[in-house]
């Protein structure tokens, strides 16, 4: 993947010299008719600090009034929010703005299940677009203006992605170490997947998709818990091609709760694993997309990087390194332990070039969250009983800022569970034990390694990394 960057990056192939591009106009006979109806799904639950950006941002889109629909699709339990979403939908309607509030009486399907009903609405029909934005996502005003008309100028096109853009990255140690992450997701893998075979997963937001497309390959779909990679995975062995635009930038927040991280690492390794577990043979059926296509997406796009990956890095360095000291008939060669990981690691930074001297405590952090990734793996594969676990991310917005900024601060109340993980603290101890075993009889000096990565597992098992939003 990285040697496809950098031919990209030499060659100089954009978006715009791989696929027609013109801007949209405005036609003198048949006005403001020109251009394609849009329509603008942003689905939330509970979304208390978020959801005026939201709304606000997606109804300050430039495009004309009577071409776009804003779809507010409230899941919310909250009574008082919901009232809260409600109201903010009538006041941008008293301003012109064509927003439509819609509820339903159950979450049957989560998001999968609000954007299908959604799309049943009957002003639906009349439109050719649909983008969708979660509740903490702001586009800028021009987002339509630079996305649509790939759409429009490129018929076999289904969807174009936007990049994500993240607010608070800033915020602490731990929203760095994300930004790092997908960072290198969207430069390397999301542009690689668009350059080379017109495919690669839905972000599942700050995405434009051909209705039509959506419809053909059979719609939204809550059969696991990443409806987002379901639907493009299908529009795919439809024929369709993708699009992602990483000049395009989405602002949106990152969750900053280790608790809340934890949550959405599961669903975002779980969901994958499950969907392969679902679609592997629908792949191999397929008599629309070529074998290589097949090959890539099984194999690179599905069972190395959704897989493989969480399951090696976990095994190798937090099972197989610290089983070595105790049993040193186990040797791991050198170009393992060490070099092909570190080219790995070194390439990893490439995204994110202002955070390359906080690649050792990427690595620590990654190793700790490889745990929960390979056991979300195996449930996903195995269809467990967490596999259809759904937990929306908390979003803090100014919450937290505006709670540290209180003149009288309240008792902070401690829970066991909220900053206590035993999963954690057990395998930081399994480490340091080897690392204790090591320093009296061993003589590969991997205690150096196995202190300091325990001590990572200790730091997060007792809830020391991220925010920590108190009860109050």
């Amino acid at each position: 993947m990285s040697i496809v960057i950098l031919l990209l990056k030499l060659s100089g192939r954009s978006p715009e010299t791989r696929y027609k591009f013109q801007p949209m106009k405005e036609d003198v006979e048949l006005g403001n008719s020109s251009y394609p109806m849009v329509l603008v799904q942003i689905p939330m639950f509970n979304e208390r600090e978020v959801y005026q950006l939201s709304i606000g941002a997606a109804c300050g889109l430039s495009w004309p009034s009577d071409r776009l629909i804003i779809q507010v699709l409230d899941d919310s339990t909250d009574l008082t929010i919901k009232d809260m979403v409600e109201l903010e939908c009538q006041r941008w309607a008293s301003k012109g703005i064509n927003i439509k509030y819609e509820v339903r009486d159950n979450r049957k399907g989560y998001k999968a299940g609000a954007l299908r009903e959604g799309m049943k609405r009957g002003y639906v029909k009349s439109c050719d677009f649909v983008v969708i934005f979660d509740a903490d996502f702001q586009p800028e005003s021009d987002f339509l203006t630079r996305t649509i008309p790939f759409l429009v100028h490129n018929p076999q096109l289904a969807l174009v992605q936007a990049r994500w853009e993240f607010v608070n990255a800033d915020e602490c140690l731990m929203t760095r170490l994300q930004e790092m992450s997908l960072d290198y997701h969207f430069t390397v893998e999301q542009e690689v997947g668009s350059s080379t075979h017109a495919f690669f997963g839905f972000n599942g937001t700050a995405g434009v998709w051909r209705i039509a497309a959506v419809n053909e390959a059979g719609g939204w779909k809550d059969r696991t818990t990443v409806e987002d990679m379901d639907l493009a995975v299908r529009a795919s062995l439809k024929g369709w091609k993708f699009l992602y635009l990483g000049t395009i930038k989405v602002k949106n927040e990152l969750p900053s709760t280790f608790k809340a991280y934890r949550y959405q690492q599961h669903r975002w390794s779980c969901g994958p694993a499950n969907l392969f577990r679902k679609m592997v043979m629908e792949i191999v059926r397929n008599k629309k997309v070529s074998l290589w296509k097949k090959v890539h997406v099984i194999y690179s796009f599905f069972f190395v990087r959704k897989i493989i990956a969480h399951i090696i890095t976990f095994v190798l360095y937090c099972v197989v390194l610290p089983a070595t000291v105790v049993i040193p008939e186990v040797q791991v060669p050198k170009w393992a332990a060490v070099y092909i990981p570190t080219v790995i690691t070194i390439l990893n930074a490439v995204g994110t070039p202002r955070s390359i001297h906080l690649l050792v405590f990427w690595i620590l952090f990654e190793n700790v969250m490889s745990l929960h990734r390979t056991m979300a793996t195996f449930i996903g594969l195995l269809e467990g009983v967490r596999v259809n676990e759904w937990i929306v991310t908390e979003k803090l917005g100014g919450a937290l800022k505006a709670k540290a900024a209180a003149k009288a601060p309240r008792l902070r109340r401690f829970f066991f569970g909220d900053r206590i993980y035993l999963l954690e603290l057990g395998v930081g101890a399994f480490l340091f034990s080897c690392g204790c075993y090591d320093v009296l009889f061993g003589n590969n000096h991997y205690f150096i390694y196995l202190f300091v990565q325990a001590l990572a597992f200790f730091v997060m098992g007792f809830g020391y990394v991220g925010i920590y939003v108190p009860h109050t």
